[in-house]
């Protein structure tokens, strides 16, 4: 079935861009993970949406991958097709509003020029590592603005609508009310929607009074949450607990600097482990189980995994999550 659907995919696309049992570690902000059967990496949103067809259109198991954070991609790699979206485009219209389309789109990116431009709403992301898909999956979020950082700016402050590619092949446009979102949460999470574009509405400020927060920003983040060029890493890995945060948990268990094979619980952030060096998802794992299992006997808290589980694993770990 695979060899068909590589076939399809190379008359689609062109010969040679569809590629055999690649490694998805470097993909990953964690540095982790196994070979994907089969990996394609489209250049515009009309090729994305070709290639989501033909997975679709056959049956066959797929997965869209963007910047690679917030997720755990097994050693035994993925068992299907991996679609890397590599698209690259947004721009800004006089009236604010924001149109970005594509995985390749990183944070920074946008916010670099709709800083330049005057425009307003996306400053308090700064730093945060993540593309336009997984930011509308996930809501994103940063407790913003400085000094006090008494509030939780929510990405779904400033969406509009998006334009997604369903499970039928079908393109549909959904407004804000649809992605119902939450923390961590929107729609996305139930459904097999792929987000094509967003649109979103910003606000004219003074480019020097966001470059301030943007700084600010930046400083808060690395005080707290090690760099991704040196320590890699998904960003946090469990969810928030009302009341009392789960990095909090973690660290009045003194977990903090515990290490499993190559994976360690940093001393910057109890909710985030790190890659020291040839780390494996069974490392992980089996950290990740080390700790939910310390929390919930020395406080009675039952921690939930944040990260998305993607791919094959070597071991069978009911007390991690759901896998994908």
């Amino acid at each position: 079935m695979l060899k068909m659907v590589q076939e399809e995919l190379e008359t689609s696309l062109g010969q040679g861009r569809i590629r055999v049992d690649a490694s998805l570690a470097p993909y990953t902000t964690f540095h982790i993970g196994g070979p994907a059967r089969l990996l394609v990496e489209p250049r515009s949103t009309a090729e994305l949406v070709a290639a989501l067809r033909i997975v679709q259109n056959y049956g066959v198991r797929h997965f869209v991958l963007g910047m690679g954070a917030n997720i755990l991609v097994g050693d035994r790699g993925f068992d299907g097709v991996v679609i890397r979206n590599t698209v690259r485009d947004f721009r800004v219209h006089p009236s604010g509003r924001l149109h970005a389309a594509g995985g390749a789109i990183v944070w920074p990116d946008i916010i670099r020029e709709t800083t330049r431009a005057g425009w307003s709403g996306l400053e308090h992301f700064a730093g945060i590592p993540s593309t336009i898909g997984g930011a509308l999956w996930q809501n994103l979020h940063f407790l913003s603005p400085a000094p006090k950082r008494e509030r939780t700016v929510f990405l779904d402050e400033i969406v509009v609508q998006a334009e997604l590619l369903g499970g039928d092949g079908t393109v549909r446009t959904e407004d804000h009310s649809w992605f119902r979102f939450g923390y961590d949460y929107s729609m996305l999470h139930d459904t097999d929607d792929i987000v094509l574009e967003a649109t979103f509405q910003l606000t004219a400020a003074s480019p020097d009074d966001m470059q301030r927060v943007i700084e600010e920003n930046l400083a808060w983040r690395a005080e707290r949450h090690p760099p991704l060029d040196t320590e890699p890493s998904a960003g946090s890995i469990f969810r928030k607990i009302d009341g009392v945060g789960a990095g909090r948990l973690i660290d009045e268990c003194g977990l903090k600097g515990t290490r499993i094979g190559g994976a360690e619980i940093t001393h910057r952030h109890a909710n985030i482990m790190i890659n020291r060096g040839g780390a494996t998802a069974r490392d992980v794992r089996r950290l990740i189980a080390h700790v939910r299992e310390r929390v919930e006997r020395e406080t009675g808290h039952k921690l939930i995994p944040e990260i998305m589980f993607v791919g094959e694993f070597i071991e069978e770990d009911s007390n991690t999550g759901d896998d994908v």
